[in-house]
């Protein structure tokens, strides 16, 4: 039989209702999913800059969609000595909130008729997906999708018609062209 002392056992009742808990280590830290939307901002303000003084010279360029940072608009010219070779297509990129640990979105909005671009303008790019790096920028994005444009992977198509048509570089080109000018935007660009 244990005996209590109903004043000791007062005390610490009172005691626990008045002093605030104490928080764990685990309340003080932040959550690993916090984002500081501030850092992503400005990261992307840095690249901006960085994309305005050299992109064009490398026929790539973006820039943001209104007032928002993280939804841009970009436009890569076709590679010289490739299919697209003379047109601009215009992408569209939006920026996850945790950029750069995650890749943006980054689609053709300009009808692309490529073996690793689908119907509606989504792009098969390692880089894009698992291969994606925080090291990457948007300049780096640009400037991979224009390559891929010259050297798609026919091996991993996301259009097959486009794949089997590769080996065919004649009318490849024309197909490519009859798609170009199939898209009212691809004149405007």
């Amino acid at each position: 039989m244990e005996v209590r002392d109903e004043g000791d056992a007062q005390s610490r009742h009172h005691q626990e209702q008045q002093s605030p808990p104490t928080p764990s280590s685990k309340q003080l830290k932040s959550s690993p999913n916090h984002v500081d939307t501030n850092s992503v901002t400005q990261r992307l303000q840095k690249e901006l800059m960085a994309l305005m003084m050299t992109g064009g010279d490398l026929g790539v360029s973006a820039f943001p969609d209104g007032d928002s940072i993280f939804a841009w608009t970009g436009t890569i010219e076709g590679g010289k000595g490739t299919m697209y070779d003379g047109l601009s297509y215009k992408l569209s990129l939006r920026f996850p909130v945790d950029y750069p640990f995650k890749p943006p979105q980054v689609k053709f909005e300009t009808t692309c008729f490529h073996p690793n671009v689908d119907q509606f303008g989504n792009i098969c790019l390692d880089i894009l997906q698992d291969k994606w790096s925080s090291a990457y920028d948007c300049t780096t994005i640009l400037l991979s999708i224009q390559s891929l444009l010259g050297e798609p992977n026919t091996e991993s198509p996301l259009n097959s018609s486009a794949a089997l048509l590769w080996k065919n570089q004649e009318e490849y080109r024309k197909t490519v062209r009859k798609h170009y000018m199939a898209t009212g935007d691809s004149l405007e660009n």
